[in-house]
């Protein structure tokens, strides 16, 4: 996922290790876009990434723009604009401001459920 924003030019982006904390997911990435339309491409490719490793996808806030979600079953992705990146600081509220790149992809979260680990 991380790869997918870099290739799109998302900035800012962190990724949240999820697991024992919460049962919505494994792992949220959180990335900014410059603008309106930045954000909603990112939203279409990381959502075509997802739907191509077999996980289930559903998007919301793609008319807006301003913060689209792109729940991927056990990675959830939130695309910003800066603004309002900054109003709802999410890495607070999750209790984390360090970035990493080490999620699994959609592929290898995938493999992971199917073999029930």
């Amino acid at each position: 996922m991380v790869a997918t924003l870099e290739d799109h030019k998302a900035e800012e982006i962190s990724v949240i290790d999820l697991r024992g904390r919460t049962a919505i997911a494994d792992h949220m990435v959180i990335a900014t876009g410059k603008s309106q339309r930045q954000v909603g491409a990112m939203a279409d490719f990381v959502e075509r990434a997802l739907k191509q490793a077999g996980q289930p996808v559903s998007t919301e806030g793609v008319p807006q723009c301003d913060w689209v979600l792109v729940d991927g079953g056990d990675i959830i992705v939130h695309l910003f604009r800066p603004e309002v990146r900054t109003f709802y600081n999410l890495e607070k509220m999750w209790g984390t401001l360090e970035a990493k790149t080490d999620v699994p992809t959609a592929a290898a979260v995938r493999a992971k459920a199917i073999q029930g680990t």
